[in-house]
Order: C-alpha cells, then structure tokens, then sequence
C-alpha cells in the first residue's frame, strides 16, 4: 500500500519547521488495466520543485507536468506534479519487484518525500480454482457449495446467481456466504430446488463457473394403516387385508420409493351359521270347548346360531276334535239358497266378461293373443303355512282385483283349497314362492329369428343409425305392463322393466345395445376417464310411468375424496350431457344412480344413450385394470408370443377378448389379476424375467415395454396389449417357465408365474369365470322376476303407507342396506316398489329370496297383523 511521507529539514538554513513543504495530494495505488497508461498526481505547498522517483531513479524532468498556483488562505506558493506510467514500463521490472512511485518536495527550509504508490498491471485469469458440482440432498438437509474464483489483481468479488437471479444472504436467513467464497444453504427446502453459479468479478472482467443443479428430493413416507378388511369368507377360514399408500409424504423429484408391502394379508376364521331345526311335536292337547285341539314344537335342534336361518313353519299345529261334548248344527235350508242364488250370479258376470273380451280382442285385431294372457299372475303361488281364522278378522288386507284390464284368462288357483277359510302368515312360511305350472303363454323373442327384421326396423329411424347391425351385442323383446328384462349375456349390462313402467294398453318394442367405444364418439375433457361401457336402450321417447333400471359394470375404485362421478346421457342431436352427479343433490328425479362395489344401477324414466364418466380429484384416484395372458394354443414355428392384455375391469371388455382370442386360436396362461391404476401420471411397464437363456431367448431389445398413461387413463380404448415374443432354440423344447411383470411406475404391481407346456392346449380353463347367466336375452312378464307378483303388490300395499312403530318401507330400506337412498325413494308414489326393483336388478338370477323374506319378516314383527293374506283376498 502507500507508504508515509518523510520530511527532511535543511539544517545549514535555520529555517521553521512550519515552511517545510506538505503534501496536499499523495499518490495513490493505481492498476493498468490493459494497455491503458495510468496518472500519477501529488500536490504541495509551499514547494519549489517537486520531482518523482519510481523505484530509486528519479524520473526525467521532461516527463513532468508541472502547474503552478496560490493558496488563498495562506498566500504561499502552491505546485502540483503529474506523470504518466505506461504498461511497459511496469514490464520491465515484473518479477524482480513491484514498480512503485513517490513524490520529492523542495522548499527553502528543505524536502519532503510523499507515500510510495504502487503500480500494478490487472488482470482475472480464466479458469476457476474450484467450481460448485451438482448435487441431490434431501430436504431439510444442509448443501455447501463451494468456489475457488480464478486469481487476479485486485482479487475479485464473489457474487452467487439462482437461475440466474441473484442470491442476496440479505433477504434470506437460509442463506449465506462464507468468507471462502461458499454458499450454504443451512436447510434444503424444495425451492431450493434450481441451478446455481458462481460469478468473479474485478475492474478487468467477470467470470461465470458451470452451473451446479441442485435437487431437493423427497423420500416417500408410508401412510398409517387403514382398519382390516371384513373376513374374505362368511363361514370358515378366510383372509383379511389392510392397505397404506406411499404419501406420508409423496416421492418428489426422484425421491426414493417406500419400502416394504403395500398391502398386508392376515388368516381370519368366520364361526359358520347354524341353521335352526325343530324339535319333536308334543303330544296332542286336550279337546277344548271349541272343539279344537293343538300340538306344539320348539326351534331348538338345533338352536339358530351364528347368523343362522330360523326355523320355518309354524310352532303351533291346531285342528278339530270330535267328543260327545262338540256338536254342531246342520245348515239351514236358506243358507244353501242363498249360496247358490250368489254362486248363479258369479257365473253369468264370468260369462259377460268373456264376451266382452272376445269382442274387444276382435276390433283391436293387432294386439297378440300370447302377449296378453296374464294367467301367469294367477298360477301357482303356493303358500306353505296354513293356519285357521276368524271369518271377521278386521286385520287382514286384501288386494283388490284390477278390473280394468280385460283381457286376462284365468287358469289354475291362487291359492290351495282347504276345508274351511285360511290365511297365509308370510314370516312363518315361503314368502316368495316360486311359479306353479300354469300354461304360460307369453311372447319371448328370438334373436336368431327376429334379429334381421327387428335391426332393420330400428334402422329406419335416423337415431337408431349408430347402433350395430348384428345382435352379438344387444337384446330386445315384446313388452307390455307385466314388465320383464333384457340382458347381454356375459356382459354384466341389463335392463329392468319393472310392472306398470308401460302404460296398460301399451306395447313397446324395446332393445339394449353395448356399443364399442371406436362407435360412438364420447368426448372427454380435461382428467375425465369413462368408467363404464356405452349402453343404449329405447326407443328414446317412450312413455314410462316408473323407472326402468339399467345395470352396467365399472372399473372405478369409488371414494368421495378421489372422484367426481357423473352420468352422461347423450342427446337426440348427438351432444352428450350430464344428467346426474353421483353424491350430489339430483337437479332432476328423471335420473338416479345407485354405485356399487363392481355395478351401478341407473333408475331411468326417459331411455336413451348413456355412459359413466369419472373426474379424478387426487392422485390417489384409481381405476381397475384387469391383467390378462394369453398365448397361442399351437406353436408350429420356433418363435412364441405371449400376449398381456391391459383391460378396463368389466365383463363386456373381458368378453370381447375372450371372443378376439378365440378367432386368434389363443388359450389362456394365467389368472387373471387386477391392478389399481392411479392418476399419477405414470405409464404401465411390462417386463420378463427368469426365462431359462438355455432354451428361450427374448426378442425384445429393451428391458421392459411401456403403455402410456393416457393411452390407458381416457379409457376410450378399453383394452391395450404388449407382446412379448419368444424364441426357442429347438424346435423340441416345450415348456416355458418365465416371469411377467406388470406395474404402474411408483404405483401398484401385478407378477405372473408361468410354467406350461405349449403343446398342450389349455385353452379357456377354470380360471375364467363360468358363464351362469341365462341364455334368453328376453324375458318377459313375472318370470323375469323373482317376487311373485302378487306377494310383491301384498308388500307393495303394506309398506307405502306409513306404520305403526316404523313397520313400512323405510325399515325395509334399512334392512336391505338401502338406507341411504331414501330421499329419492320418497320422490316416488310408491317408495316400496322402488326398493323391491332395485333388489329384482342387483340379485337376478340367483338372488337370495330367503334373505328378502326375512328382512319383510323382521318388518312384520313391528306389526303383527303386517302379512296375513286370506284364501278370499287370493
């Protein structure tokens, strides 16, 4: 640095000290920055001569400029010296030592010397001594990000840039700069996330160091366990299950993956129901004064348990006795007149209403005979418990007979004839009772006959345009106001008309058609994904006076927080709408949805086109995805594809593959298995594993196939597949033994073990789920019901209106698990026949009528005298 001035006083003058010369200007350090010449300047007074030295030579005078003046305030003389130092001059002493510059005053009373400054060449090398490398921390975790800037004179300043903003330790507590030049970070937080350089700078440039990209990864953390599972079986040894998720929290920017399982299984064992049997009848009582006597037996071998049935029949068996104490009076001769005057009547008002029917058959001409024989309402309800009563019990309720059809035949007894009047208590005996064998004439379509006819009609009309020209894929039937089903076998999808839905008088042609997606443009939008198959049923227009309920399959996992579900019905003008939010408060009562585990159920009074359609609201949103492979049943040549078939988990998809496989010649290899495929915005992967190299090899050149995430999200493509193709190195090997992988990046997984022979076929095994649907597409009138039609209207009068103690539909509701539909139950005039439509849709064909009867039974304990149905009222 500069150094201090040096007085030196002329002692031969005597002169004060106070007239020695002062520097009023010094030299200062200075640097050449490139080939610029630097000025040095000093100043004194008073001063006769001033001169420079630079590193103990004097310089020539002629490089001086010198300027003259007068201070003011003190009147001595004032002189102020320049010179010029150029860049090679400083050269040429570089290396022996650092070139350096004074000031000399004179003045009568003697010299005085100014600090040294020293003269420096600039520069700032290019290369950093250390620059800041890349790094992934965890969060929360201290980062130091060093930087060695180049060398250069004067030394540079550091500064640090964040994506090329400044970093300011200012602003920021997180943040500072160590006296090394390093950047600390105390603790990583996610915006912290960002590439980060290191600038050197001095008065001759500005240096940048590579980039250095910092990430702040999150590890993924398991959420708590959610509650077991209900035991997987009902009776025996079971499994339960409990799931937890990877987000607690969720992996970021590459963060690793939770260990260990996502889902844990447990042995659970159900105490299996014990179904109550009756004991032995005891003996007969005495006779009474009434002339009766009775027996009893008790459910108790063995006693119902574990959720078992009870007993069914009665516990008290009475009947009549004869003894000398009972007797009984001969009926009057005006009795017997009396019945035969009303038995005489009875018949002429049958024969009237003969005639009438034949005569009104005859002018309406177009109306089929077999459509409109209803003595199916007639035949054969054969209650079981049989039990005498009282002529006057005001009690019983009785269905009043419908006069204002006329053109039913009747054939057969409602009820069997007993030697005196009876009533039938439903709890005690077989509430639904199946059909008798009454002549059952109704009209049942046929699609191998009427298919061509039935399509061609439909075609007519331009909505029916888009619908497919073959009958694989639909059903339709004959319908009046009995009501009746269509189903698309193995498809899970059908349609329920439920009695009195079609005007009396009425017929309609009506038709269900599964549509594949590629057929009908279903536009979505944003994160919708469909849901369910495309289904139509029609015609549209039609008059309905109840819903019909439409049955279709779906693949999402339902839950409240996870998705927004609506129903889209599409209009005449083709444009889709949506008719209904599933959880929401119904803007209309024309639609309804009831959303189960696998199906919903679309109450409906207007048909048409329509289709589920989800919008997720999380990552947590997931779908079904059913993993199938398949393989062919034929290897001929040495090449061997297996093929992974990524479905949307419904019957119809399944179905319609199971058909493409049986064209290809295919068989099937593995069991099917499910997969929960998330919103996250990750593809499917498809790898092999395990395949011994010294009989097969692998033909795929990367080490896993890749679906995706959109491809298979929208689900407008229902069902996507990967091949994966073998080669056998001879032609005698036969058996494959491999691993398949199939899984969801960061999500769920699915493995497949595959160990068969390929020359042995087969195809279609007991891994597919056997086809126990019916074969009829149509069904019509009370045998597409499992109620019998008149126990149903008994139920129906029963439990509309209000009851004492809470015995009405409301209780019935809550016993079927319906309870949370009772609104829209309540929207309807009759709440009870919704709630027994419903319960037609979700358990034909095989429906447990046992179960129904016991919840109507449970009902009827609130109001003993609920179900009593005379041999009069039948």
């Amino acid at each position: 640095g500069a150094q201090q001035s040096v007085t030196v006083a002329n002692p031969a003058s005597g002169a004060s000290p106070d007239l020695l010369p002062h520097f009023q200007l010094e030299p200062e350090d200075v640097y050449i920055v490139k080939n610029k010449a630097v000025s040095l300047a000093c100043r004194a007074t008073p001063a006769t001569q001033i001169y420079f030295k630079c590193n103990g030579e004097w310089v020539h005078q002629g490089d001086h400029v010198t300027q003259h003046s007068t201070d003011r305030s003190t009147g001595l003389p004032v002189m102020e010296v320049r010179i010029e130092v150029t860049r090679q001059q400083v050269e040429k002493i570089f290396g022996l030592e650092e070139y350096w510059c004074q000031c000399v005053a004179w003045s009568s009373s003697g010299t005085t010397k100014s600090q040294k400054a020293f003269v420096r060449i600039a520069y700032l090398r290019k290369n950093f001594e250390q620059e800041p490398t890349a790094r992934e921390v965890s969060i929360e975790q201290g980062i130091v990000l060093p930087c060695r800037p180049p060398e250069g004179i004067p030394p540079p300043e550091v500064e640090w840039l964040r994506n090329e903003e400044l970093v300011d330790p200012a602003l920021d507590a997180n943040v500072y700069v160590t006296p090394e030049h390093s950047l600390v970070l105390r603790q990583a937080r996610l915006a912290d996330t960002a590439n980060y350089t290191c600038v050197a700078k001095n008065i001759v440039a500005r240096r940048r160091s590579s980039s250095a990209a910092i990430i702040v990864y999150v590890n993924g953390g398991w959420s708590t366990w959610t509650q077991w599972s209900g035991c997987s079986t009902s009776c025996g040894r079971g499994w339960q299950k409990r799931s937890r998720t990877c987000t607690n929290p969720t992996p970021l920017n590459g963060g690793a993956f939770c260990e260990g399982q996502n889902v844990q299984k447990t042995a659970c064992t159900t105490l299996c129901p014990v179904d109550g049997a009756w004991s032995e009848w005891s003996k007969w009582s005495e006779c009474g004064a009434e002339c009766t006597h009775w027996r009893s037996r008790e459910c108790s071998e063995p006693v119902p348990r574990n959720g078992g049935r009870d007993c069914h029949g009665p516990e008290l068996d009475t009947r009549n006795c004869t003894s000398e104490l009972c007797t009984h009076a001969a009926p009057g001769a005006e009795d017997v007149a009396l019945y035969v005057g009303l038995v005489a009547v009875a018949v002429c008002l049958v024969l009237l209403l003969l005639v009438g029917v034949l005569v009104y058959c005859r002018k309406k001409g177009g109306l089929d005979a077999d459509v409109a024989d209803s003595s199916i309402l007639t035949a054969g309800f054969q209650p079981v418990s049989i039990k005498p009563s009282k002529a006057d019990n005001p009690s019983l309720l009785t269905i009043q007979p419908d006069l204002s059809t006329t053109t039913m035949t009747y054939q057969g007894s409602l009820c069997p004839r007993q030697d005196g009047p009876a009533k039938l208590q439903l709890p005690n005996g077989h509430l639904l009772s199946p059909l008798g064998a009454g002549r059952h004439t109704l009209h049942h379509s046929s699609p191998s006959a009427e298919g061509a006819d039935f399509v061609a009609r439909l075609s007519t009309q331009s909505y029916f345009r888009s619908l497919p020209r073959g009958t694989n894929n639909m059903a339709y039937g004959t319908f009046n106001f009995l009501g009746g089903r269509l189903m698309i076998p193995n498809t899970g999808i059908s349609l329920l008309i439920p009695p009195d839905a079609i005007p009396r008088g009425k017929i309609y042609e009506v038709y269900l058609t599964l549509h594949k997606q590629e057929e009908v443009r279903l536009p979505l939008a944003g994160c919708q994904t469909l849901l369910s198959p495309i289904v139509s049923c029609g015609p549209p227009g039609v008059l309905l006076t109840r819903p019909a309920i439409l049955a279709m399959g779906h693949c999402v996992e339902a839950s409240a927080e996870n998705w927004s579900i609506r129903l889209k019905k599409q209009s005449c003008e083709g444009t889709w709408e949506d008719v209904l939010q599933l959880g929401a408060e119904p803007c209309t009562e024309l639609y309804y949805c009831q959303l189960e585990a696998q199906a919903c159920y679309v109450f409906t009074e207007q048909l048409g086109r329509f289709a589920l359609v989800g919008e997720s609201l999380s990552m947590a949103a997931s779908k079904r995805l059913k993993l199938v492979l398949f393989a062919p049943a034929a290897c001929p040549s040495l090449e061997y594809n297996i093929r992974v078939y990524c479905l949307s988990d419904t019957q119809d998809v399944l179905k319609e593959v199971i058909q493409l496989e049986k064209q290809l010649g295919g068989q099937l290899i593995g069991a099917p298995r499910v997969l929960h495929f998330k919103d996250s915005y990750h593809n499917l992967r498809l790898s092999i594993h395990d395949m011994p190299t010294s009989l097969w090899k692998s033909k795929l050149l990367a080490s896993y196939q890749e679906i995706p995430f959109y491809h298979i999200w929208s689900g407008l493509q229902p069902f996507l597949h990967c091949t994966f193709t073998l080669e056998r190195l001879s032609t005698s090997t036969c058996e494959l033994a491999c691993k398949i992988w199939v899984w969801q990046v960061e999500g769920d997984g699915q493995s497949f073990t595959v160990n068969f022979n390929i020359a042995k076929d087969t195809r279609f095994s007991d891994w597919l789920v056997p086809d126990n649907e019916v074969a009829t597409p149509a069904l019509v009138g009370p045998s597409a019901f499992k109620i019998p039609f008149l126990i149903r209207q008994k139920i129906i009068s029963s439990l509309d209106p209000p009851g004492t103690r809470g015995a009405d539909w409301r209780t019935l509701a809550q016993k079927l698990n319906l309870d949370s539909h009772l609104s829209f139950f309540a929207s309807k005039p009759s709440p009870t026949a919704m709630i027994l439509n419903l319960w037609e849709a979700r358990h034909f064909p095989n429906g447990n009528l046992s179960q129904l009867a016991a919840a109507v039974a449970e009902v009827g304990k609130q109001d003993g005298a609920l179900f009593a149905v005379s041999e009069a009222e039948c």
